[in-house]
């Protein structure tokens, strides 16, 4: 049997393999988050950065595929793991043994959901019309375009506030998912409380700074 196939048999392979995948989740997350502030603070300075990621080979055929397989991985690993332990968790233990648990960790698989939901309208919004516009019509690049795209799909209330609660929902999921990903790899040194500090920080700023974007350019407009 391969190591890959050893990995991914086993329940703490698999939680395992959703901690390493949830690493490139932070990476894809600090990306857009500091691209898109940079969309609140100067116009030139978002057009800037994003023409440099949108143009850059290592970027656009390394790094953002890697990325993308790697957050789509991670929803889908998390799918399949909360499937294996419901099917092999008793009915009776089950509901019993939610009584100390939290809303956040009982429902991840629907926060997971809608988060999932979120980025397939992020690519809906964002990925396809580049993809479109570069590789489909082959139109002229224009370095100056990306932040009226940006704004201009955050006049409509219904896409900012699906937005909000997409990203209320990712802080819950990123909290939870954290103390969680800290167990399946086994941290506990005198690290760990420092760390978990860190993570809980970052599950409540990077989200937050995804709210204040969508919000901020609504009002704006």
């Amino acid at each position: 049997m391969s190591w890959f196939s050893r990995t991914f048999s086993s329940s703490v392979g698999r939680k395992f393999a959703m901690a390493l995948s949830a690493l490139f989740l932070i990476i894809f997350l600090l990306q857009h988050a500091t691209i898109n502030f940079l969309s609140v603070i100067s116009a030139d300075a978002f057009n800037e950065a994003s023409h440099f990621m949108g143009t850059n080979p290592l970027v656009q055929f390394l790094l953002q595929p890697v990325l993308i397989f790697a957050v789509v991985f991670h929803f889908v690993m998390g799918f399949v793991l909360e499937a294996k332990n419901r099917a092999s968790r008793p009915i009776k233990y089950y509901k019993k043994d939610t009584g100390n648990a939290t809303w956040v960790s009982q429902n991840m698989i629907y926060s997971g959901l809608v988060i999932l939901a979120f980025l397939a309208l992020h690519f809906i919004d964002f990925w396809i019309p580049e993809i479109d516009y570069k590789y489909v019509q082959q139109l002229p690049e224009d370095p100056d375009r990306y932040y009226e795209e940006l704004v201009h799909k955050f006049q409509s209330p219904l896409r900012t506030g699906a937005y909000v609660i997409s990203f209320i929902l990712l802080g819950l999921h990123l909290w939870h998912g954290f103390q969680s990903s800290i167990q399946s790899v086994g941290i506990n040194n005198r690290f760990t409380p420092g760390f978990k500090k860190v993570t809980e920080a970052f599950a409540i700023v990077i989200p937050l700074v995804f709210i204040l974007i969508a919000v901020i350019h609504f009002f704006n407009h």
